[in-house]
C-alpha cells in the first residue's frame, strides 16, 4: 500500500459513482477502500440491465475495474456494510478518514396497494429480484431467487425499466413458445431484430403461437412517462417536443416487442385466490393540467403474475434513521448527514433513483435517439448507448470530484492510524478470500461463459 496517504477513505459500493469516486480520490493522493456486497463491484450495470446490453455492460466494466485496479485502490468484496460491518463502526472506529456511501438504490419503491408486500414470491414480483434472476439464472451456482417467466402477466410501471421488464417477459415467452415448435431463438438476437420480424422468418406471428402477451399499466399518460426527463427550464415547445417524444418511444417499443399498454391505471386493490395474487383492481384516472384525477369507474385484470417497476430506492442501512424513503441528507449535493459529519455521498443513494441513466440536472443532454438506442429501438440495436450513460453520469463525475476536493481539506491521517486501518482492511480481505490483486480476484469469481 502506499507509504504515506494524505487521507484514507472507506467506500460503499464499488460501481459506477464509487468507481468515479475512488479514481479522484486516489488521484489526489488519498488511499482508498472499497467495500461491495457482491463479489464483482458491477452494480447495476450488471444487476440491473437485462443482459441483451452486452457492448455497454463491457465498457463500463472496464472503466470500473480500470479506476478500481489503481495501486492506492483496495477492494473488499462480499462485505455487506451494515450486515457484516457496521455502519457506525466502520465510520467510527476503523479510523478512516472519511465514509462515502455510493451503494445505490437496491430496494424496489412498494407496490401501493393495501396488503401487497404479503404477496411477495406468492403473485407478487418485484422489478430488481427479477431482473437479477434473468441475468444470472443460467449460472450453475447462482443462489439467489428464480422466478417463473409466464405470459400474461401485468407489469404496473412507466419508466425505461418497466419496459425493460415488459421486453424480457414477450422474448422469454416467444422464445419458448418456439422451442416447442423445435426453433432455436437466441433473446439477445430476436432483442435487436425485434420479435415481429424474427417470427416472420419463420412464418409464424405472436397470435399464432398463442400467446396473451404481458400489459404494462401506467398510472398517468404515455406523454408522462419517465422516459425522458423534463427540463426543469422547460419552455412550453420544450415541453410538447419532450412529450411528443415519449410517445414515440413508448410506440416503437409496443410495436418492436408486442406488450400492451394501458395508461391512466391506478391499482386499487388485489385479486387473491387461493392465497395466491392473480390480479389487480385498477381505477381508471384522467389529467387535468399536471393533476391526476381518479375517476368513479374500476375494472379488473387478472394474469399469471403482478410484475411491480416502480422505482427502485436505497436499502435501508441498520444504524442510520431514514427521512422516509432517503436517508436524512442535510446536503444533497455533498451528501451529508448531520449525524456523521465524516460521511459523503454520490450517485442513486442521494437521488433515490435506481435507474442508471435518470439525471434532471442533465436532462437536456439526453436526446430520444440516445433512449431509442438505450431501449433497443434504433435500427442499429444498442450501438452507441454508452453515449447516454456518458452524459447522464456527468453530474456523478461533478459530485465525485465535489467530495474529492473537500475530503483532501480534511486533517492528515495520522501514521498510527494509517497502520490500523490497513490491518483491519487486510484481515477483512483475507476473511473473504480475496487474493489482493482485482484483475486475478474477478477471474477467479466470473463464471465460465459469463461476461
Amino acid at each position: 500500500m502506499s507509504p504515506q496517504p494524505s487521507h484514507v477513505v472507506a467506500i460503499i459500493g464499488g460501481a459506477t459513482a464509487g468507481a468515479e469516486v475512488a479514481r479522484r480520490l486516489a488521484e489526489r493522493n488519498a488511499e482508498v477502500v472499497v467495500f461491495d456486497m457482491n463479489p464483482r463491484p458491477y452494480g447495476k450495470i450488471e444487476d440491473g440491465l437485462p443482459r441483451w446490453h452486452k457492448a455497454l455492460r463491457a465498457k463500463e466494466y472496464a472503466s470500473i475495474g480500470e479506476r478500481l485496479a489503481h495501486p492506492s485502490v483496495h477492494f473488499v468484496p462480499r462485505t455487506k456494510i451494515g450486515r457484516d460491518v457496521g455502519f457506525a463502526e466502520l465510520v467510527r472506529d476503523w479510523g478512516f478518514s472519511s465514509v462515502v456511501l455510493a451503494c445505490g438504490a437496491w430496494r424496489d419503491r412498494p407496490l401501493p396497494v393495501e396488503g401487497a408486500d404479503a404477496y411477495a414470491g406468492k403473485g407478487l414480483i418485484y422489478q430488481n429480484p427479477f431482473i437479477i434472476a434473468f441475468n444470472h439464472a443460467r449460472e450453475p451456482d447462482f443462489a439467489g431467487q428464480r422466478f417463473p417467466i409466464e405470459d400474461g402477466a401485468l407489469v404496473v410501471g412507466g419508466g425505461l425499466a418497466s419496459i425493460d421488464v415488459a421486453k424480457l417477459l414477450m422474448l422469454e415467452n416467444v422464445r419458448k413458445r418456439l422451442e416447442v415448435r423445435g426453433i432455436h431463438a437466441d433473446v439477445e438476437e430476436m432483442e435487436k431484430k425485434g420479435i415481429p420480424a424474427t417470427l416472420a422468418e419463420h412464418g409464424t406471428s405472436i397470435a399464432d403461437l398463442g400467446l396473451q402477451g404481458c400489459t404494462l399499466f401506467y398510472r398517468r399518460r404515455a406523454e408522462d412517462m419517465p422516459l425522458m426527463e423534463m427540463p426543469a427550464d422547460a419552455t412550453p415547445e420544450r415541453a410538447a417536443k419532450v412529450e411528443q417524444s415519449r410517445k414515440h418511444i413508448l410506440n416503437k417499443a409496443k410495436e418492436k416487442f408486442g406488450f400492451a399498454f394501458e395508461p391512466l391505471s391506478i391499482p386499487e386493490r388485489l385479486i387473491v385466490e387461493d392465497g395466491k395474487l392473480v390480479g389487480l383492481v385498477l381505477r381508471r384516472a384522467r389529467v387535468e393540467g399536471k393533476k391526476l384525477i381518479p375517476t368513479d369507474e374500476t375494472f379488473e385484470r387478472r394474469g399469471s403474475a403482478v410484475i411491480s417497476s416502480i422505482g427502485s430506492i436505497p436499502e435501508p442501512m441498520p444504524g442510520v434513521s431514514m427521512n422516509g424513503e432517503l436517508f436524512p441528507f442535510t446536503d444533497l449535493t455533498l451528501g451529508r448527514m448531520s449525524d456523521f459529519p465524516s460521511v459523503f455521498s454520490a450517485g442513486n443513494v442521494v437521488t433515490g433513483k435506481g435507474n442508471i441513466i435518470a439525471s434532471r440536472k442533465h436532462a437536456s443532454l439526453v436526446a430520444d435517439d440516445m433512449v431509442e438506442k438505450f431501449l433497443g429501438l434504433d435500427p442499429a440495436g444498442h450501438d452507441g448507448e454508452e453515449k447516454l450513460i456518458e452524459r447522464a453520469m456527468a453530474p456523478v463525475a461533478e459530485q465525485a470530484e465535489a467530495i474529492a476536493a473537500k475530503i483532501d481539506q480534511l486533517p492528515r491521517i495520522p501514521a498510527h492510524m494509517l497502520a490500523e486501518v490497513r490491518a483491519r482492511v487486510r484481515a477483512r480481505q483475507a476473511q473473504v478470500g480475496y487474493p489482493g490483486d482485482f484483475a486475478a480476484w474477478i477471474k477467479q469469481v466470473t463464471p465460465d461463459g459469463f461476461e
